[in-house]
């Protein structure tokens, strides 16, 4: 028999990317009994999982559920439901995940219009409004609400306006704000938005929160072909998680990862959706005032509170400080992606890891290793 040593992973100040610190009252959720997936039990946490997962999405959209699968399993589920082969479809690129976006659309036989900036930067409404013109016949918008690789936030309201003007659906990537920043479902008329459960939930990653607006599944109930996924195929899961036509088995569902986002939700909705956002807002600052001291400046104009992205000093070895931070101070932050890579470090500050002490050990930290 093969001998395997205990598991006994070193706990780690998680401020990278994601995912963050998991409460432990999330991990004995966790540990509670698995029971089937039809269980009357079962069901009712299920049941009110979904209900609280509207409440953060703040929407009354019925179809709400946890997608088994991390984040881009919810990025998926969106797109392979609402776009079928031929389908134009407009997708704003600023990062890695909006190019994420792009490869899922054309993946699934969509013709895509790709309208982009630079790393860092958002999109204007001047600039959305000129790709409506310019692709009248697109059938859906994508974009993301809070781009992970550049720290940048995307203001949404005004661009929905625009797009529900034009006849189009639009798609939203929240990965890194739900739970952290407002995320208004129905104030911003989102018609299809998916995020994921290890960033500002703290939740371990596993499962990718979606919700689908009325006009989303009326869409989706008009196709013509079939879904090209079928563990993601929305019309047989609904089944599932609405109870419309009885509770049908589609897959086993991961029971103890739902457990854990129950109660992960309960923690956020305790604290109160505002006072939270509130709480990020001021952890966002208080680390930039410390990194703006370090002499270290942030990339995007408009910074995510959750994601703080900084640009490297000349002649800093930042791989070798990352090492050292997780090495030496057992914390972890993330470094660049694509054109950022070797340029950037970006700092999480979501969910449970946002709190001052976390902030000012990181500063502490980042004092030792940057010789200040």
């Amino acid at each position: 028999m093969t001998s395997v040593t205990e598991l006994n992973p070193r706990e780690r100040l998680l401020m990278g990317p994601g995912p963050s610190t998991v409460p432990q009252r999330v991990l004995r959720a966790m540990s509670a009994p698995t029971l089937g997936h039809l269980d009357p039990q079962y069901i009712e946490y299920m049941d009110e999982t979904c209900q609280m997962l509207r409440d953060v999405f703040q929407t009354s959209n019925p179809l709400t559920f946890p997608v088994s699968g991390t984040g881009m399993a919810g990025m998926e589920t969106v797109i392979v439901n609402l776009v079928e082969p031929g389908d134009e479809v407009i997708v704003c690129i600023n990062g890695v995940f909006g190019g994420r976006m792009k490869d899922n659309l054309e993946r699934s036989g969509a013709t895509v219009h790709v309208v982009e900036t630079a790393w860092g930067e958002t999109f204007t409404e001047e600039e959305i409004e000129e790709a409506l013109k310019q692709f009248p016949k697109a059938k859906m918008l994508g974009i993301v609400h809070a781009e992970t690789s550049t720290g940048a936030l995307q203001e949404l309201s005004g661009i929905s306006d625009l797009v529900h003007r034009a006849g189009m659906l639009l798609a939203v990537d929240t990965v890194t704000s739900l739970g952290g920043h407002p995320v208004r479902v129905d104030d911003w008329k989102i018609d299809a938005v998916y995020s994921g459960t290890q960033k500002c939930l703290s939740c371990p990653p596993g499962l990718s929160p979606v919700s689908f607006s009325p006009l989303a599944i009326e869409k989706m109930e008009q196709r013509k072909t079939k879904v090209k996924s079928w563990y993601l195929d929305v019309s047989m899961l609904k089944n599932y998680y609405t109870g419309s036509g009885g509770r049908a088995y589609h897959h086993t569902a991961p029971i103890n990862m739902v457990y854990g986002l129950r109660e992960a939700l309960r923690v956020v909705l305790e604290e109160g959706l505002e006072a939270r956002f509130e709480r990020h807002r001021q952890m966002h600052h208080l680390l930039r005032s410390g990194l703006e001291e370090l002499g270290l400046c942030y990339i995007p104009k408009h910074s995510l509170h959750t994601l703080n992205c900084v640009a490297i000093p000349e002649g800093i070895d930042e791989a070798a400080i990352r090492s050292r931070l997780l090495n030496d101070f057992d914390i972890e932050i993330g470094g660049g992606l694509g054109v950022f890579a070797g340029k950037a470090w970006r700092i999480g500050l979501m969910g449970h890891s946002a709190t001052p002490r976390n902030v000012e050990t990181l500063l502490a930290a980042l004092r030792e290793c940057l010789g200040k």
